[in-house]
């Protein structure tokens, strides 16, 4: 992806704003980022979902459901997403629904 969040900086500077909202899967947590044109998205799974090929998969879903529904978030949005135990039990499409009820809830998207 070519604008993803790495930095465990911007990670903290992310969780600090407090701007988040829950699913029973995904806490979303977002933060204006004026100095990007573009939206970057940081993904964090813990150990408590799966082995790593289970949280890799999550990961690539996550980065697949933000790649499609890019066009409809607002631009200049740092976002990071954090699947919750159990969630790698969940459809594909249940993740990509409660993705886009979040982005409602924090009222970024066009």
């Amino acid at each position: 992806m070519k604008y993803s969040i790495k930095k465990n900086s911007d990670f903290k500077k992310i969780y600090e704003e407090k701007n988040s909202f829950a699913t029973k899967n995904i806490i979303m947590y977002i933060s204006k980022n004026s100095d990007m044109e573009s939206n970057r998205l940081g993904i964090s799974v813990s150990h408590k979902v799966g082995n790593s090929v289970v949280r890799h998969t999550l990961s690539r879903r996550i980065r697949e459901i933000f790649r499609k529904n890019v066009d409809q978030i607002e631009q200049g949005i740092d976002m990071v997403i954090v699947l919750r135990a159990g969630s790698d039990k969940v459809e594909f499409f249940k993740l990509n629904e409660d993705f886009l009820k979040l982005c409602k809830k924090h009222g970024i998207l066009r």
